[in-house]
C-alpha cells in the first residue's frame, strides 16, 4: 500500500500571495485548451480564427468558475447554502462541481454562439475536443489537494492509496484523470481528426464522459453531507451523469438520421 503523497497546496508564497496547485492546474487546462484550438484552427475544414478560440476560452473560463461554483453549492451543498446563503462565495473553502461547470459553459457557449453567428452545437462541436485537458487537470488538481477520497479495496492492488487513515483505497481522483482526462481526450481527438456530422462530436463527448464518470464513481468515496441518494450505491455524480448519456445517445442519433436525410 501507498502512502498519499504529502504535497503542498500551496505551489508558490509571495509574501501574502500564495499560489496553490488547485488554480495552477485550472491555469494549465486554459492553455491546453488555447493552444490545441489554435492548433484545429489550421485545418481547412475549420472556419475559426484565432480571435474566436480566444474568445470562446473567455466564455468557457466564466462558465467553468460561476457554473462549478454555484452546481457544487446547489447540488452538493444545499442545506448549507440555506443556512447561509453568503457560503456560495466561500471559493477559499474549495467545492467545484463538473455538472455544474457543464451547465456554466452552455451558458457560455450559447452567449459566444449568439454574438458571432453561430448555433449551439457548431461550437460544441469545436470545443468538446479541449475539454478533456481541462477535466484531467482538474482531477491532477483534486489530487494534490487531497480531495475525493476512494473507497476501501476489497482486494488491496499495488496501486492502493493510504490516504492517511491505514485503509487501502482506490486512488480515484487518478481513475478519473486518466477516463476523463486521458482516454477521453485520445477518443475525441482520433474522432474528430476528420470532418464529422453536425452535433456528432458534441454526443460523444456527453456520452462517452457520462459513461466514464458513472462508472468511476463506484471508486470515489460519496460527498460525506450526502452520502448515498438511493439504492444504498447511486451517488450524485452519477446521478448527474444518467442525463449525459441519455443525452449523448439521443444527439447521436438525430445526428446520423439527419446524415441519411441530407448525405
Amino acid at each position: 500500500m501507498l502512502a498519499y503523497p504529502d504535497i503542498d497546496p500551496v505551489a508558490l508564497s509571495l509574501g501574502p500571495l500564495k499560489v496553490h496547485w488547485y488554480g495552477l492546474m485550472y491555469l494549465t487546462g486554459f492553455v491546453g485548451a488555447w493552444f490545441y484550438g489554435i492548433q484545429r484552427t489550421k485545418r481547412d475544414d475549420i472556419n475559426w480564427t484565432r480571435k474566436q478560440v480566444e474568445d470562446v476560452i473567455f466564455y468557457g473560463a466564466m462558465g467553468v468558475i460561476l457554473g462549478g461554483r454555484i452546481g457544487y453549492t446547489l447540488f452538493y451543498n444545499f442545506p448549507a447554502f440555506l443556512d447561509n446563503p453568503v457560503s456560495l462565495f466561500y471559493i477559499q473553502q474549495g467545492g467545484m462541481s463538473f455538472h455544474g461547470g457543464m451547465l456554466g459553459v452552455f451558458t457560455g457557449l450559447y452567449l459566444f454562439g449568439r454574438k458571432n453567428g453561430m448555433t449551439f452545437f457548431q461550437v460544441s462541436d469545436f470545443i468538446a475536443p479541449w475539454v478533456p485537458i481541462g477535466l484531467g487537470a482538474g482531477r491532477i488538481g483534486n489530487f494534490i489537494n487531497h480531495e475525493l477520497w476512494g473507497r476501501p479495496m476489497e482486494t488491496v492492488m499495488p496501486w492502493a492509496l493510504d490516504y492517511g487513515d491505514h485503509i487501502a483505497r482506490h486512488p480515484s481522483s487518478l481513475y478519473q484523470a486518466l477516463t476523463e482526462g486521458l482516454l477521453l481526450f485520445l477518443i475525441l481527438w482520433w474522432y474528430s481528426s476528420k470532418p464529422r456530422p453536425y452535433m456528432a462530436i458534441s454526443a460523444v463527448f456527453m456520452f462517452c464522459y457520462g459513461s466514464f464518470r458513472f462508472i468511476t464513481e463506484f471508486y470515489r468515496t460519496p460527498d460525506a453531507q450526502l452520502g448515498f441518494i438511493a439504492f444504498d450505491w447511486l451517488t450524485m455524480g452519477q446521478l448527474l451523469s444518467l442525463p449525459m448519456i441519455l443525452f449523448g445517445m439521443v444527439v447521436y442519433y438525430l445526428s446520423m438520421k439527419k446524415l441519411k436525410s441530407h448525405p
